[in-house]
């Protein structure tokens, strides 16, 4: 990860979970620094700045952000029902934006975001980290080049127990809530890197009393008939891993898929048995650079690297691809009868 000449500056708009984790890493990206954070209480704003930039600019107000003359990129980080006014906001003010994943509730939300962004001639990137990591990235490319065999089946799971109060925002529906838009994303995303576009999606889902989704599986065609098994749970403790199933041999990702360790292709000798006594030298996959931090680095390193070039997409995390995978969860959604305030 290299340093250029032009520092890029960051203003986060929200001070959670999420964006307590990206300013960690960010400090590890040369050429990207933390300038200014907004809130909707300046104590909260200024609580972030002591701990993760000090010396940023504090701000009382989001409108006070992306009002900011010394910001380039705003990171918006609030609940995906918010992102779309947040978005706005900070493409008005003439900034470019990298936005968490998912971007919107919904596809057409999305396509008024990337619609805007092009309108006011701005940078704005999903915050996918996945897709920017260095060993999904080598991954990715080794499948397509036919060196791991070609793929038949591809297996991705996500989740975690939940337990919080009724209006936290993962049971809130009117904030998007439910395990597909905060975990499956990432199952869909991790086949859609390696698989290409899903040609269909045949989903199910065990829904809560206020209709939000608790547990959701997919079984997904891709190209060139390849099948995958997805799933994601906010009721049970899933090991959050992945494997592909090729004709050569089989791949595990390492660690929590969507943020792997590495990958190991072991690859079987022909008429060989599905066991240790037919598997051949392991091949381990672990990126062309190492991950930096706990693995943001890569997105905030991308960004930056698009804005200094002019760039107003990444080839990483491009539109096409976010939308994609935003009118796959609408599929998805219409497929277990889950429904937004958002859709009408």
């Amino acid at each position: 990860m290299t340093s250029e000449q032009q520092t890029v500056r960051w203003g986060f708009l929200t001070t959670g979970k999420i964006a307590r984790k990206v300013a960690a890493d960010l400090a590890l990206v040369p050429g990207s620094e933390l300038v200014a954070v907004g809130a909707r209480r300046l104590e909260s704003a200024q609580a972030f700045v002591a701990e993760h930039a000090p010396g940023a600019r504090a701000h009382a107000s989001y409108a006070d952000l992306v009002a900011d003359e010394g910001v380039d990129v705003v990171y918006v980080a609030s609940p995906h029902a918010l992102h779309l006014e947040h978005v706005r906001m900070a493409l008005e003010a003439g900034k470019h934006v990298m936005v968490e994943k998912p971007v919107t509730l919904t596809a057409a939300q999305a396509e008024e975001m990337v619609a805007l962004a092009r309108h006011h001639d701005r940078f704005l990137m999903e915050a996918m980290w996945t897709a920017c990591h260095p060993v999904v990235r080598e991954l990715r490319d080794r499948l397509a080049s036919g060196e791991l065999g070609r793929p038949r089946t591809l297996r991705a799971e996500l989740g975690f127990r939940v337990d919080a109060l009724p209006d936290d925002r993962l049971l809130d529906p009117a904030l998007g809530a439910g395990a597909l838009l905060d975990m499956g994303i990432y199952p869909l995303t991790f086949a859609h890197l390696l698989l290409g576009e899903a040609e269909r999606l045949q989903a199910d889902a065990v829904l809560s009393p206020t209709g939000i989704d608790l547990d959701v599986a997919v079984l997904g065609r891709y190209p060139d008939g390849v099948l995958a098994t997805l799933s994601a749970s906010m009721t049970s403790w899933s090991d959050r891993s992945a494997a592909i199933a090729t004709d050569r041999g089989r791949i595990e990702l390492r660690g929590q898929f969507h943020h792997p360790d590495e990958a190991v292709f072991t690859p079987f000798a022909d008429g060989s048995t599905n066991d240790e006594s037919g598997s051949e030298e392991p091949l381990h996959i672990r990126g062309a650079e190492p991950v930096v931090g706990s693995g943001y680095a890569h997105e905030v390193a991308e960004v930056s690297r698009c804005v200094r070039e002019g760039l107003r997409e990444s080839p990483l995390v491009p539109h096409s691809q976010t939308l994609t995978l935003m009118r796959q969860l609408d599929d998805v959604r219409r497929q277990v009868g889950v429904r937004y305030p958002a859709d009408d």
